[in-house]
């Protein structure tokens, strides 16, 4: 992740609009739409958005186009709907502003409460920029590559829905690693160390690491721990003789695989460009979050 302060009054001069599927977010959509109309802005809400809202005036855009022709987007929802739109928008080049209406809010960081304040701070042009690197899966069948998507977090290769153990071997650019027999294997970014390889046991990396961490899933021996290794590295996970497995990325895409197939995964292209306040902080993120030492030794 390369971090970048801006200290100029750039301008957006078209914003776009996207919303997580549901009604709860209206309010805070809404307070958006005000915040950006204060200023003159043209603003484009995603279509399937702009069905939510109900608001006429309002051009709207499918999601592909909104990469192309807006200057900044602002996503309204939880992380999750943060990596759907990392997938979606990245190769743009579009930076991105999350404002969380979900549950952790690693990724989006600004409150309900403070959308006037800390969108007009953007929009005005006081805002830090970060980069995250995204993974990118390919599915291959012998020499063919059948499958692949984009991952903001992680991508993990399991045997599907039943609890039951799968055979594979791992390869780091092209070096033998490892045969194991466990549930699985968690392939995450730093972006994606505090999410599912996190609960998997993996470690908490900083966000502009370069540098990709491998989370093997309950394995079948006492010695297999994570593993960290460089950022431009080709992990390759072959599948052994399976009934069936999947590969997931971000818990929102998934592919079915076959016994001999192999999942390549690098670094995508292109990084998501995330803009923040002055006041973000990773440290901070990871205290509230994550509950890190909210009481030592008695003290208030």
């Amino acid at each position: 992740m390369a971090e970048k302060r801006q200290n100029t009054k750039n301008r957006f001069a078209a914003v776009g609009l996207i919303g997580r599927p549901g009604t709860q977010v209206a309010d805070s959509l809404q307070a958006v739409i005000d915040c950006l109309a204060e200023r003159g802005l043209e603003i484009v809400v995603e279509d399937r958005t702009a069905g939510m809202l109900g608001n006429a005036g309002q051009a709207t855009a499918d999601r592909p186009s909104m990469g192309r022709h807006c200057d900044l987007v602002v996503v309204v929802g939880g992380d999750g709907s943060l990596l759907g739109v990392g997938r979606d928008l990245a190769h743009t080049g579009v930076p991105v502003l999350g404002i969380n209406r979900g549950g952790l809010g690693f990724l989006a960081d600004i409150s309900p409460e403070r959308i006037h304040r800390q969108l007009g701070e953007v929009l005005d042009g006081e805002y830090r920029v970060e980069d995250h690197f995204l993974l990118e899966a390919g599915v291959f069948r012998g020499d063919e590559r059948i499958d692949g998507s984009p991952a903001l977090n992680d991508v993990v290769v399991h045997p599907g829905s039943m609890a039951r153990m799968m055979e594979f071997s791992l390869e780091v650019d092209g070096e033998f690693v490892y045969d194991q027999r466990s549930d699985g294997l968690i392939v995450a970014s730093p972006t994606g160390s505090t999410a599912y390889a996190l609960s998997a046991g993996g470690p908490i990396m900083h966000p502009s690491l370069d540098a990709i961490v491998i989370v093997p899933m309950f394995p079948h021996t006492l010695t297999s721990r994570p593993l960290v290794v460089r950022g431009t590295s080709e992990i390759a996970v072959t599948l052994g003789t399976v009934d069936r497995a999947k590969v997931n990325c971000d818990s929102q895409v998934d592919f079915d695989l076959e016994s001999g197939d192999t999942v390549r995964i690098r670094k995508y292209a292109t990084p998501l460009r995330l803009l923040y306040t002055y006041g973000h902080s990773f440290y901070e993120s990871c205290r509230s979050k994550l509950d890190w030492a909210s009481r030592l030794g008695g003290r208030d």
